[in-house]
């Protein structure tokens, strides 16, 4: 079986460079420009509105974009293996862009591993939960019968199912939503993965199950090694299990920087209009706060910055002409043009050059 990455923390397991995604015969670009790292033993959250493109992101560095959608420029890296590691996936450097998908199966279920939302829609109905994982340990690792079966044993009680010998036996229709979850977790890490994408894979769940799932995946980050990449509309989970935070907006990475000090003052105005709809520091309050208009539809922006028609705080310097991704501090990015003179909260608003003129 392979060994755990954890002796390698800190180094960079995936580069995303210069990434370009187009869709549909007329290849209208609906992701442009992304680029991150994700090092071992870090959790980095992708979040934003449906449509911003995190998917697309994600699925990229899977090799799972649907039809019609293509990598149109730029690289995705999956590093070096663990030299100790005795996985089933090539151990080089690996460029993920253009890849066959021979290829691609070495690496799913060894090198990289995805949970995915409504986890009952990836299980075989027919077929009890146990043979699922024990399949791929047979196939891949040429395990007998009864070492797979124990080995998936073992693998169910690490992510937390009670009972798993008699769990083993059950069909996907007996278990609950949180627990099928946890099914998909075990085969994900079935094969130690130095990479964990996890792509809305607590959005059907509820609030409870949720917190014990997103528990669960930071319990097996720490243990493992893992690299942990959580894609999520909802910043409220982000802010509590993630160290690092890129914040999407209409097939770009608006901003950029360690979750905790973009949580406590963003530096872009779409960042301070999600913290402001997820209400982190006011559960109680009644009034549900929105974000005015909708994002572009792809292949219709301008020039300038793509959230320009909801901002509050646009002006021509904004639309006329692109905005790159520049420093807002150590560590951090942030796309957009009017940088270092706006003042941001989660709640109201402030301006740093004139607080008067900017609206709460």
């Amino acid at each position: 079986m392979p060994s755990s990455p954890a002796d390698r923390p800190g180094a960079v397991v995936l580069a995303v460079e210069g990434l370009h995604v187009t869709v549909g015969h007329g290849r209208t670009e609906t992701v442009r420009d992304v680029s991150f790292t994700v090092r071992a033993g870090e959790s980095v959250g992708l979040v934003g509105e449906s449509g911003s493109g995190k998917t697309l992101t994600c699925r990229s560095v899977l090799g799972l974009l649907a039809p019609g959608c293509e990598v149109a420029a730029g690289r995705i890296t999956l590093a070096a293996a663990d030299p100790g590691a005795e996985t089933t996936g090539p151990t080089d450097p690996t460029e993920l862009t253009g890849l066959t998908e021979r290829q691609w199966r070495q690496l799913r279920g060894s090198r990289l591993g995805a949970v995915f939302q409504d986890p009952g829609s990836y299980l075989n109905p027919a077929i009890t939960v146990g043979r699922q994982l024990a399949e791929p340990l047979r196939v891949r690792y040429g395990l007998g019968r009864a070492a797979a079966r124990e080995r998936a044993v073992e693998l169910f009680a690490s992510v937390g199912l009670r009972d798993p010998g008699e769990l083993y036996d059950r069909y996907p229709h007996e278990l609950s939503g949180g627990m099928l979850q946890r099914v998909l977790i075990a085969i994900a890490i079935c094969g130690e993965p130095d990479l964990l994408v996890a792509d809305e894979a607590t959005t059907a769940l509820d609030t409870v199950v949720q917190a014990e799932v997103l528990d669960l995946l930071d319990r097996l980050r720490a243990e493992r090694g893992l690299a942990l990449l959580l894609v999520t509309h909802d910043l409220a989970v982000v802010a509590e299990s993630c160290d690092r935070l890129l914040v999407c907006y209409a097939g770009e990475i608006v901003e950029e920087g360690p979750t905790a000090e973009v949580v406590a003052a963003p530096a872009h105005p779409y960042t301070e209009a999600l913290l402001r709809v997820a209400s982190l520091d006011d559960w109680g309050r009644r009034e549900l706060a929105v974000i005015p208009g909708r994002p572009p539809e792809p292949g219709t922006a301008g020039p300038g910055c793509r959230f320009a028609d909801r901002c509050a705080y646009a002006t021509d310097r904004c639309t006329d002409r692109p905005v790159p991704l520049v420093a807002a501090g150590e560590g951090r990015l942030t796309r957009c043009a009017r940088a270092g003179e706006l003042a941001l909260r989660g709640g109201a608003a402030t301006t740093a050059t004139d607080r008067s003129e900017v609206p709460a």
